[in-house]
């Protein structure tokens, strides 16, 4: 259904209570921290990318008075260690280290609140751990297909050309029949002066089709060790399918029935299409309490307006649960 919705501004900036770093094996260290009320109902963010890692502002979506966020970076990105490594990152991985932060916090149950490939985190951790899921806020649904993944290297183009042009003439124009290979090849390398360009020009290209109205393009630049783990990352996990073998969410929609769940989802949004979010509304058990909020003047971005604010309000309805 579509939505209309009451502007609802973000929660004001608040600092962290505690926060560290959890050793998950592997020699990988995730950063994770703790905001709001510690005595009230957990609720974790799950940041997109994979590789994007979390950000102070996020923190802000949860009413303080209320709730007690938890942020983690995920493996080999934002403050976790070590920085960009793709070894033993797997989705697999990536759910046990939800599992063993929990523990580590002491923390029963939780929301789960994630956009991108955070909503495919969300529902992937739902569906092997639903007894300690409480609910779900889902912003820009990604079920990590092969059909979302030849989108975002060439179907993008049917929309924004200008913004694929640029992304497949960074490349020399013989390597351009194999464009993911190509990125790939660049992303792996361990030396700066040939990953960092390719992940400049790989997350230009992802943030200038994200939002409903873009800015000017930004001037082609060398690439920041942020680029270079979002970018090396999600090569990494499209490379393999986002190692979801093990992961059937749509057959096992059935174990989440019971979770209050709500769906936001840009009308415009060119990086993960609504008919991804279609398909997995009307997949959903038709006795589930779940609610479906189309914005109809929002791209991708979480801080789109009416996204934004219908995430907010989403998770101020949660409150009385």
């Amino acid at each position: 259904m579509d939505a209309t919705h009451t502007p609802s501004d973000l929660y004001p900036a608040s600092n962290s209570f505690a926060s560290g770093m959890l050793d998950v094996g592997d020699g990988h260290k995730i950063y994770w921290e703790q905001s709001g009320n510690p005595e009230g109902p957990a609720v974790v963010f799950l940041h997109g990318g994979p590789g994007a890692g979390c950000w102070s502002h996020h923190r802000r979506y949860f009413d303080p008075e209320h709730y007690h966020a938890i942020l983690f970076d995920q493996r080999g990105c934002g403050n976790s260690t070590p920085h960009g490594r793709i070894e033993n990152n797997t989705t697999d991985h990536l759910i046990a280290d939800m599992e063993q932060l929990r523990e580590h916090l002491g923390v029963d149950e939780w929301f789960l609140f994630g956009g991108s490939w955070g909503s495919t985190l969300a529902l992937a951790y739902g569906v092997h751990h639903p007894d300690r899921c409480l609910g779900f806020v889902l912003r820009g649904i990604f079920l990590g297909t092969p059909d979302e993944l030849d989108w975002f290297m060439f179907g993008i183009a049917t929309v924004f050309p200008e913004a694929h042009r640029t992304f497949t003439g960074f490349l020399p124009e013989d390597e351009r029949d194999d464009l993911f290979n190509a990125y790939y090849r660049r992303l792996m390398d361990p030396d700066e002066a040939v990953h960092l360009p390719a992940a400049g020009a790989w997350t230009r290209y992802e943030t200038s089709c994200s939002v409903f109205k873009p800015d000017p393009p930004a001037p082609p630049g060398k690439g920041t060790p942020h680029s270079m783990a979002m970018a090396r990352l999600e090569a990494h996990y499209f490379k393999h399918d986002m190692f979801l073998g093990n992961t059937d969410i749509i057959g096992n929609l059935h174990r989440l029935a019971d979770k209050p769940t709500v769906v936001v989802q840009g009308r415009y949004d060119m990086i993960c299409p609504i008919r991804t979010a279609d398909r997995l509304v009307r997949a959903w058990p038709s006795e589930a309490d779940i609610r479906y909020y189309i914005i109809d003047d929002a791209g991708h971005a979480a801080n789109e307006p009416g996204i934004q604010a219908m995430l907010v309000n989403a998770m101020n309805d949660f409150r009385s649960l």
